[in-house]
């Protein structure tokens, strides 16, 4: 087959999958005409009719859709073997991490970056999934866990933590839970299931149920600054909404989460100069923030005698003043080594 039928099956291809030839011709840096004479050409080769033309695009013929089927996967193919020889730009950083950390703690900060390395284009690719190095172009990674990934450079940032926290509204309106009566309080389930450790570790007694359960942190926090109950929180993702003033941390004392936040990268981002300038910035960053947690105020105990209890929605609320940001306490022992957001 020669280098124009190639092309063409190419442009088939793309022409496929996105149902418009202006979008398939704008990926394929051509014109539409062009693709259009690659689309006939082809048609003319096999003697048959691969797509129905019309104003919404194109579709499928039954002979075109057979064909897509057979020749797809292998450029697919094609195309991920040849990812590891593609030429690199040093100047562009494709970084893959979480939407509840990319939103929580690098994007305010990522300005200092910009206007230290204005030449360094940044590209956020904000998933759930991690991302496979092997299929997918991507430079490096921020990830949450255990800091072990088989085949991957992990630098570890910072550890994490939790605590439960709350939004003003339902302090003022039910109280300030202690230590020994937060039990009482509505609380909301944890992703990790971690309150019978807090309250084993603290005092206390864990509720018989939860106002409501969350399979993911970041909801958990929303719920929690909504005022639906007291969640038992990361710092890391909290920490936005305390400084907004719709979450408060109740108290000074903290687990530490069972993972920890690290830069990672494959083998082929050895190298990389837009990495490297990044990962300087980062590890820099990660230390100021650790400084930060350090520095950060404890919370003020409660008096004696108050908020023994939670008050009735229904009685008088108190009007104290919002607790301020709790301080980072020792390191927890090694803890179990499971994956969640």
């Amino acid at each position: 087959m020669d280098r124009s039928s190639l092309y063409a099956l190419q442009g088939f291809v793309a022409a496929a999958r996105l149902r418009k030839l202006s979008l398939a011709a704008a990926e394929l840096n051509l014109t539409v005409s062009a693709l259009s004479h690659q689309l006939r050409g082809l048609e003319e080769r096999l003697g048959r009719r691969l797509f129905e033309r019309g104003p919404r695009g194109v579709s499928f013929t039954p002979d075109g859709e057979r064909l897509y089927d057979r020749i797809a996967p292998h450029l697919d193919a094609i195309e991920q073997a040849l990812q590891p020889y593609s030429a690199r730009r040093d100047e562009v950083l494709t970084l893959s991490l979480m939407p509840s950390f990319a939103s929580s703690w690098l994007v305010p900060r990522l300005a200092r970056f910009v206007a230290a390395h204005p030449q360094i284009e940044i590209n956020l690719q904000s998933s759930t999934a991690l991302v496979d190095f092997a299929r997918e172009p991507v430079d490096a990674a921020l990830r949450f866990g255990p800091g072990n990934w088989p085949g991957l450079a992990a630098e570890h940032l910072f550890d994490d933590w939790i605590t439960p926290t709350a939004s003003p509204a339902l302090v003022e309106r039910l109280g300030r839970p202690t230590l020994a009566t937060l039990g009482e309080f509505p609380l909301l389930g944890d992703p990790g299931n971690r309150w019978a450790e807090w309250f084993q570790r603290f005092g206390g007694r864990e509720p018989a149920r939860f106002v409501a359960h969350f399979n993911d942190s970041e909801t958990l926090q929303r719920a929690a600054a909504e005022g639906l109950g007291i969640a038992l929180g990361r710092v890391t993702l909290a920490r936005p909404l305390v400084d907004a003033g719709r979450l408060l941390p109740l108290f000074s004392q903290r687990l530490q989460s069972e993972f920890s936040h690290y830069l990672v990268h494959p083998p082929r981002s050895d190298g990389h100069r837009g990495l490297a300038a990044f990962r300087a910035w980062l590890l820099d960053e990660a230390q100021r923030y650790t400084r930060e947690l350090a520095r950060a105020p404890a919370v003020p105990a409660v008096r004696a005698g108050q908020d023994a209890g939670p008050r009735s929605a229904a009685g008088p609320a108190s009007k104290r003043r919002p607790a301020s940001k709790q301080a980072t306490t020792s390191r927890a022992g090694p803890a179990p080594r499971r994956r969640r957001d």
